[in-house]
């Protein structure tokens, strides 16, 4: 069993700040890379951003400079500061973890709306 828990969604203004968190724990393997995804209604789910064990990053271009994230390996734990926050930025962001052997879990969804 492994299990995914999200937490940092919310309400929040144009122009503000979220941070969201992403822990894994249960019967996993090394974890080879972390990340967030979204989905707008509508739309098709998308990475947002990525981080390798290493520390190597990806990133979204609709979201580079604004959003950063990180990963506490020894807690196997990612976390995304989400800045500048835009309306369009609203979706659900899921996170993903993806072990040395390839296989990929999934979060339950947290939901981020920025709206006035």
């Amino acid at each position: 069993q492994v299990q995914i828990v999200e937490s940092g969604g919310g309400l929040v203004q144009p122009g503000g700040s979220l941070k969201l968190s992403c822990a894994a724990s249960g019967n996993i393997f090394t974890i080879y890379r972390m990340g967030w995804y979204r989905q707008a209604p509508g739309k098709q789910r998308e990475l947002v951003a990525a981080i390798t064990r290493g520390g190597s990053t990806d990133y979204a271009d609709s979201v580079k400079g604004r959003f950063t994230i990180s990963r506490d390996n020894a807690k196997n734990t990612v976390y995304l500061q989400m800045n500048s926050l835009k309306p369009e930025d609203t979706a659900v962001y899921y996170c993903n973890t993806r072990d040395a052997l390839s296989r990929e879990y999934w979060g339950q969804g947290t939901q981020v709306t920025v709206s006035s």
